[in-house]
């Protein structure tokens, strides 16, 4: 099931990426608690198939919500101006560094990682390309190109990075409450990940990439976060690993982590996070 699903996506993703992006709502799952204010994510996932009956085939990615790709339905509640805008950018990362991720292990085709760049651009990009800043979204583009070789794809994820690194530090924003964002998206989503009869191979990285985002975010703000509360920080950096040793492969594994699992590594990073927040 997890083989079928990826070469499903790239049946369907170059169409997809038509279709979603022409028919964006408002609807999408509610994911597990969290968040400032108490809940967890903002906008449907736009990639989160019903269970299917053995036969039958999994339906073609559905059209998402306000946050795009978030899985949990208020990851963006009470956010403007920077703070929108820097959690928009670690968010899209999160694709970003999924992709860098496959590409390290030799097993992955190039193309699998280019789709999942492309997922993050139709699932957080394009469901709104005004809250980014000052982000040159075809350099993030040109990262999810299906036929470049290993070398050339890698040399475009760095350029990726650097990017969405460049318009991040142009922002007035705490980044700690991205980081407690990006873990209630990346819990949001994992609730996905395991379902009845199959595990979602498409959730399982999406979620993984939120929380290499959070962890990237936690510590391009060090200095700042260690001179604020240096006990704060290096406990939040701690937890933050061990929530990211809970995806052990770059793929999704036949037996991932159990979601509670996750849940309660999450919420000790938030925990962690208190005192910023």
């Amino acid at each position: 099931m997890i083989a079928w699903k990826l070469k499903h996506w790239r049946v369907v993703g170059v169409a997809a990426a038509f279709s979603v992006a022409a028919c964006g709502g408002e609807g999408g799952e509610t994911g597990a608690s969290g968040g400032e204010g108490g809940e967890a994510g903002e906008g449907g996932d736009v990639v989160a198939p019903p269970t299917p009956a053995p036969s039958a085939e999994a339906p073609a990615p559905a059209a998402g919500g306000e946050a795009g790709e978030a899985g949990a339905q208020t990851a963006y509640a009470g956010l403007e101006g920077d703070q929108r805008i820097a959690l928009r950018l670690h968010h899209l990362l999160g694709f970003v560094l999924a992709a860098e991720r496959a590409l390290q292990d030799n097993n992955v085709q190039p193309m699998d990682a280019a789709i999942l760049v492309q997922q993050g651009v139709l699932e957080v990009y394009d469901a709104a390309p005004t809250e980014f800043g000052t982000l040159n979204a075809d350099v993030i583009r040109a990262a999810a190109d299906m036929e470049l070789p290993r070398d050339q794809l890698t040399q475009r994820l760095n350029a990726a990075k650097a990017e969405i690194a460049r318009a991040s530090g142009a922002l007035d924003d705490d980044a700690a409450i991205t980081v407690a964002r990006l873990v209630d998206i990346s819990t949001g989503l994992y609730q996905l990940v395991i379902q009845q009869d199959f595990v979602d191979p498409i959730e399982y990285q999406h979620s993984m990439g939120a929380a290499l985002a959070a962890r990237a975010a936690l510590r391009e703000a060090q200095s700042d976060l260690r001179g604020r509360d240096a006990g704060a920080y290096t406990e939040a950096n701690r937890e933050l690993d061990r929530f990211v040793a809970l995806w052990p492969s770059a793929t999704a594994p036949e037996a991932p982590t159990p979601y509670n699992q996750l849940l309660a590594a999450g919420s000790r990073i938030r925990f962690a996070l208190s005192p910023y927040l």
